[in-house]
């Protein structure tokens, strides 16, 4: 005949019933690394390309300072990869265990709580060791430590408590209030974590607020318990006919209530961070202060709820462990979304989107600077005509001033080009070329009857609306040249710029196959490292 349920003693020999050893992950680690060398590839050297512009150009130095940019970036990538190292030495240190990150803010009562499930691990005759982290390694408390426990932050450093074989709870400062100095070993340990457990207070349940804390864990489809702690109520009774205050656990119905209230504003929050809300297992309430008065007897502690605590934690081993075999490539694939990715967001495709805005401005400005271009030299070239044919008039020599006006139409042209297309190469400004007259322009034909003959003479009228006419379409014809090379200059830019945009998109799929690839398969179990020994920290 079998004995009444014991979810605490189920759960224990759950958590041992594991081997609690990530799966090895080198395939995956190669191919997130070879991933990241790909990026860096298609930034340094830099990819954009601008033949035909001056430096002083605003869209040349735009490109030249992405360039300067990248290669600073691409090593900071390269240098926060190496710095996984020291994240992934924490999770060896505890690779045998599962580990809960213990989340919350200060008045959660998180140094109560697992001070209790320590207390109740002991009662089972397990180990437990409480630990705390000194210079970036593991060290164990003295014999009979335990955490810090009151109404107002306690916790100032890392720690945890090792309980059993293979569970850790992890207790920070709180991510809301790690100091800049414990920060980065702060994330450290919250990344080797396989599972949350979010305490909130049940005099104030679901601060919903603080999963944005979370949601770097939460994005890496940790599972997240929620806990209401504390929830128990202080009365005032008559006893011997004098009133006195009784603490009690709040009732079943209001607790109902509070973990349907935190579940529902937990899901539509995590929905809010593009975290699915699945990740939120069913809450749980429960009162360490009352078990503990009333004696920790199975009564005390199922009228706790701790019998509901422990099933809920049973339920989060499954996941965790999932989670587990994943986390070394997991742990590189966050880096790839939140280091390198963002990074490609921030420092590339939004640069890359104002340059092409530029771009587009700057063409838009072209016909009108043509426009200009042409009204300057004309007005520069048009009254300078009458003069030109007074000075070859005598020389009745057409070439002559066809040559002098086609001199003054290039040098009105390049003076006016300068300006106009300023941060243009020269190269890039098409010249003006040779004036193109009909033969017989500006010839007029008079018959001599004394002679008999016909004699041609310069008609000045007539070669004045010639060298109009000609000097009006060389003009133009220079002016849209210089344009379609202006053009043809930010056609290679804007080239350039959609490669690497495309570039980028492809890095963007790739990496989202390899983490569907990685997502889709967990792997098998893998065996216990014999070398392992309870209290060897590193």
């Amino acid at each position: 005949m079998s004995g009444p349920p014991d979810p605490e003693g189920q759960f224990i020999a759950a958590i041992d019933a594991r081997a609690w050893r990530g799966s090895d992950a080198g395939d995956t680690l190669r191919a997130l690394d070879a991933w990241q060398a790909r990026v860096a590839d298609s930034l340094v050297p830099g990819p954009l390309r601008w033949p035909g512009f001056e430096d002083g150009h605003a869209l040349a130095a735009t490109a030249q300072a992405l360039h300067d940019q990248w290669p600073h970036d691409v090593q900071a990538w390269r240098d926060q990869r190496r710095a996984l190292d020291a994240t992934q030495a924490v999770a060896d240190a505890l690779a045998h265990s599962a580990i809960f990150l213990v989340f919350g803010k200060f008045n959660a009562g998180k140094s109560s709580f697992c001070n209790f499930i320590a207390e109740r691990f002991a009662a089972r005759g397990q180990p437990v060791e409480y630990f705390a982290v000194q210079h970036g390694a593991l060290a164990a408390m003295p014999p009979g430590g335990r955490f810090k426990e009151g109404a107002t932050e306690t916790t100032t450093a890392l720690q945890g408590v090792r309980l059993g074989r293979h569970l850790v709870l992890l207790d920070t400062p709180g991510l809301h209030s790690a100091t800049p100095e414990n920060a980065a070993l702060t994330r450290r340990f919250t990344d080797s974590a396989d599972g949350v457990l979010w305490l909130t207070s049940s005099s104030s349940p679901g601060q919903v607020q603080e999963l944005g804390e979370l949601a770097r864990e939460l994005h890496r489809r940790k599972p997240l318990l929620p806990v209401l702690t504390r929830s128990d109520v202080v009365e005032e009774d008559e006893v011997d006919g004098e009133i006195v205050r009784q603490l009690r656990n709040k009732t079943a119905q209001n607790r109902a209530l509070q973990e349907a209230d935190v579940q529902q504003r937990g899901r539509e929050q995590l929905a809010l961070l593009g975290v699915d809300p699945a990740l939120l297992l069913p809450p749980v309430s429960v009162s360490s202060h009352v078990a503990r008065r009333a004696g920790q007897t199975a009564a005390a502690l199922h009228d706790a709820g701790f019998d509901r605590l422990w099933a809920a934690l049973q339920g989060l081993v499954h996941p965790a462990l999932a989670y587990k075999q994943r986390k070394a490539a997991e742990i590189v694939l966050h880096h790839a979304e939140e280091c390198v990715l963002h990074g490609l967001d921030t420092g590339v495709s939004a640069p890359l989107a104002s340059l092409l805005h530029a771009l587009a401005e700057e063409r838009e400005a072209l016909p009108q600077r043509q426009a200009a271009l042409v009204t300057t030299v004309w007005r520069a070239v048009a009254p300078a005509l009458p003069a030109l044919l007074e000075r070859h008039a005598a020389a009745d020599d057409v070439a002559a001033v066809r040559a002098a006006a086609a001199g003054l139409l290039a040098d009105a042209f390049a003076t006016a080009a300068h300006q106009a297309w300023a941060g243009y190469t020269a190269a890039s400004i098409a010249a003006t070329g040779p004036l193109e007259l009909d033969e017989d322009a500006g010839y007029d034909r008079v018959d001599d009857p004394a002679h008999g003959a016909t004699a041609v003479v310069i008609g000045h009228e007539r070669l004045h609306a010639a060298l109009e006419h000609a000097l009006g379409g060389a003009l133009a014809d220079a002016a849209a040249g210089a344009t379609r090379q202006c053009l043809m200059t930010l056609d290679a830019l804007e080239a350039s710029v959609r490669t690497l945009q495309d570039s980028v998109t492809a890095h963007r799929r790739a990496l989202a196959d390899l983490k569907a690839a990685l997502r889709g398969t967990t792997g098998g179990p893998a065996q216990p490292d014999p070398r392992w020994s309870f209290g060897a920290f590193g």
